[in-house]
């Protein structure tokens, strides 16, 4: 049975403002007081790890460790089988330090291009697995996939990451196209926080429609 989080506060283990901005949105209604990992100056650890789940338990446990509070980490990125998953777990490390985007979905297109002839139409999936851990080492960890299709050049900018290049299964246009709210309705980040919501929140949310 998974630990339910009964603590006010959190930390948001990111120094990404999008997807701390994106999780607090998904927080928003559990009675929960949301800090980001930057805004105490914490350190980034290096994503040592080999897959979504292990890295995201790692950052957690990180920030837990040194806030001494309860701390939620993503790990998430972009799997595209024609390239035989790339560029997965380093989706974020194809930015670069100045997570330039711009540059990484161009990266993306360039290997696309070379690997098949319709690699522009190529499919591909998001995924996003949140860690949730305490500071005395315990952790959980959720997992949420989205399927689509990729699309260049990139189009909108709303969202963040390869948002502008990723056309959701049912749907014509990219995330970044995308209105926040539906997007978090059907997002891999958002699949990945309702398991959470219902295994570690329901005292939150009981309290929130109370």
């Amino acid at each position: 049975m998974a630990r339910p989080l009964v603590e006010p506060r959190l930390v948001v283990a990111s120094h990404n403002p999008g997807k701390v901005a994106e999780i607090a949105d998904l927080l928003a209604g559990h009675a929960i007081a949301v800090v980001a990992a930057g805004d105490l100056d914490l350190a980034e650890p290096d994503e040592t790890e080999t897959s979504f789940a292990a890295n995201a338990l790692l950052k957690a446990r990180a920030a837990a460790e040194a806030a001494n509070l309860p701390a939620l980490a993503d790990d998430s990125g972009l799997v595209v089988p024609a390239l035989d998953g790339a560029p997965g777990i380093r989706s974020a490390r194809w930015a670069g330090p100045e997570r330039d985007f711009g540059r990484a979905m161009a990266e993306l297109e360039r290997r696309l291009q070379a690997a098949c002839p319709d690699g522009v139409l190529a499919p591909a999936h998001f995924t996003c697995v949140l860690a949730l851990a305490w500071p005395d080492g315990h952790g959980e960890t959720f997992t949420g996939t989205v399927h689509g299709r990729l699309t260049f050049p990139p189009r909108g900018d709303r969202g963040f990451g390869y948002d502008p290049v990723f056309i959701p299964d049912g749907h014509g246009i990219t995330f970044g196209e995308m209105d926040p709210a539906r997007k978090h309705a059907i997002s891999h980040r958002a699949l990945a926080f309702a398991e959470l919501t219902a295994a570690c929140l329901p005292a939150h949310g009981d309290r929130a429609r109370a």
